[in-house]
């Protein structure tokens, strides 16, 4: 079966056997993925991404992120209808959102919505089900009973042996890296049980629906620590400082997490050095002065 014989297919599912598709147009969906959303017969609409099938397991990680993500009391995110892959190209089938203004009290809610999702909790200890990706990078996600070793291992180290190979970090680089993941002990702590993470948490992925609440979109989604999580909010803005207050009041954070914020987000910092090119190499070593 073909990736769009999957789409029809699902459309019979969706809208009945003799849907059609009434309209289509396309739709801002990031770098590395095309994107339309579908008008079906009856009004219903459908959001539908794809990519090349050389992404292994792009859509099939983020069908298992979305699904997790939905949880009692945390913010919405698009259903999933099917995803596919036919070894050329693959495709995911998402609920299309009506988009609107955010309601009041929306960064309020956003940071108590945020905390419950943090609740969440895998008896595995830190990882995911699965791999899959964070932009198009894969993302390693095997379970390690600590996080410590798990950040260390399979974000820091991971995103700095891909740096390597690709001839993006030279050799110092390199060195005050390694010496960061010694130090991780010192810099960041063991939580008592791992959270529910979006994993890509940046003002790009979250909407406002129609009723001007938040909805979390494009994940990459792993059980880690859940400053990780706050960390990329304040990385490249977009989150109202209601955000964080309203989170601390839901559930307040251990002291210091200023002192640790620039560590968790030298893992996305490597990550854009490894997806955008040297532009980001100042910013990685940066953070790695600042904890040498």
């Amino acid at each position: 079966m073909t990736s769009e014989q999957f789409l029809e297919r699902t459309i019979r599912e969706l809208a009945g056997s003799e849907a059609a598709v009434e309209s289509r147009h396309g739709a801002g969906g990031g770098c590395i993925n095309q994107c339309e959303v579908l008008e079906l017969s009856g009004k219903r609409r459908i959001f539908i991404k794809r990519n090349r099938s050389s992404f292994s397991g792009l859509f099939a990680g983020e069908a298992a992120g979305l699904k997790t993500l939905n949880q009692p009391g945390a913010p919405r995110v698009p259903e999933v209808y099917g995803f596919h892959d036919d070894g050329k190209t693959q495709i995911i089938i998402l609920e299309h959102i009506d988009t609107g203004a955010k309601e009041a009290g929306f960064w309020e809610r956003f940071g108590a919505e945020l905390a419950a999702l943090h609740r969440t909790s895998a008896d595995e200890g830190f990882g995911f089900v699965r791999d899959n990706h964070i932009g198009a990078t894969e993302q390693p996600n095997e379970w390690r009973s600590t996080w410590l070793e798990f950040f260390a291992e399979k974000r820091i180290r991971f995103q700095l042996d891909l740096a390597r190979k690709k001839g993006r970090a030279d050799a110092g680089m390199v060195s005050r890296g390694e010496r960061f993941i010694q130090r991780i002990p010192e810099i960041l702590f063991e939580p008592e049980r791992s959270s529910l993470l979006h994993g890509d948490l940046w003002g790009g992925n979250y909407m406002v629906d129609a009723q001007g609440g938040p909805v979390l979109i494009d994940p990459a989604v792993y059980y880690g620590h859940r400053e990780a999580d706050l960390a990329m909010t304040e990385l490249f803005g977009g989150f109202g400082s209601r955000f964080l207050a309203a989170y601390h009041e839901a559930w307040p954070l251990e002291p210091g997490y200023e002192e640790r914020r620039d560590a968790y987000n030298l893992y996305h910092m490597l990550n854009h050095l490894n997806l955008f090119g040297h532009s980001y190499a100042s910013s990685v070593n940066a953070i790695l002065s600042r904890y040498s």
